[in-house]
C-alpha cells in the first residue's frame, strides 16, 4: 500500500488503485488454493484416490486468476514489452507510445466486458455445467468481468499519468 502512495496516487486514483491491488493479490491466493488442490489431487491419487473434477476447478481457477492480474500489471507498467525498440527513444517518446498502449488496454477491456457479458448471459441461458461437477460455468465469468472493468479502470489511470507525462515532457 505504501508503494501506492509513494506513486503519488491519492484520492479517487489511490483507491481504485489500491482496489486493484487487493484484487491481484486475491487472485494469488486462489491461484494458491489451485496449486494446494492439484496436490491434494496428485497426493490422493497415490495415496487413497483421486479428487473428482480437479481437471475442471483447474481450468476455471487458473482462468480466474489470470484475468485478476491484468489490471494490475496494467497499473504498474508489468506487461511484457519489447524494449528493445525503445532502448534509444526519449522519454517522451516512451510516454507517448505507453500512452497509445493505455489506449488500446482501455478499449480492449471494453470490448472484452460488453462481448464476455453477453457470454456469460448465454452461458447462464444455456445452463452450461462442467462435466463432472456441474459447476455452472457462468459463474466464473462473474471475476472475470470485474477484472476487465478493473484493467478499464487501470488503463484510464496510466493514460491520465502518461498523459502528464508527454504533456510536460518528464520522465517517471
Amino acid at each position: 500500500m505504501t508503494d501506492l502512495l509513494k506513486m503519488g496516487r491519492t484520492g479517487t486514483t489511490g483507491a481504485a488503485a489500491a482496489l486493484i491491488t487487493f484484487w491481484a493479490l486475491l487472485g494469488g491466493v486462489l491461484l494458491l488454493l489451485v496449486v494446494l488442490m492439484n496436490v491434494v489431487s496428485v497426493v490422493g491419487a497415490v495415496v487413497w484416490r483421486p479428487f473428482p473434477g480437479d481437471f475442471e476447478m483447474t481450468e476455471v481457477g487458473i482462468a480466474v486468476a489470470a484475468f485478476s492480474f491484468l489490471p494490475y500489471c496494467q497499473l504498474t507498467d508489468a506487461n511484457v514489452t519489447a524494449d528493445i525498440f525503445t532502448a534509444r527513444a526519449s522519454a517522451r517518446t516512451v510516454a507517448f507510445l505507453k500512452l497509445v498502449a493505455s489506449v488500446v488496454a482501455f478499449f480492449f477491456a471494453l470490448l472484452l466486458v460488453w462481448r464476455m457479458y453477453y457470454g456469460m448471459l448465454d452461458q447462464r441461458d444455456y445452463g452450461y455445467t462442467t462435466a463432472i461437477l456441474q459447476f455452472p460455468t457462468w459463474i466464473a465469468f462473474v471475476p472475470i468481468l470485474i477484472s476487465l472493468a478493473l484493467l478499464a479502470v487501470a488503463a484510464l489511470i496510466t493514460f491520465l499519468e502518461t498523459g502528464r507525462q508527454v504533456a510536460t515532457g518528464a520522465s517517471e
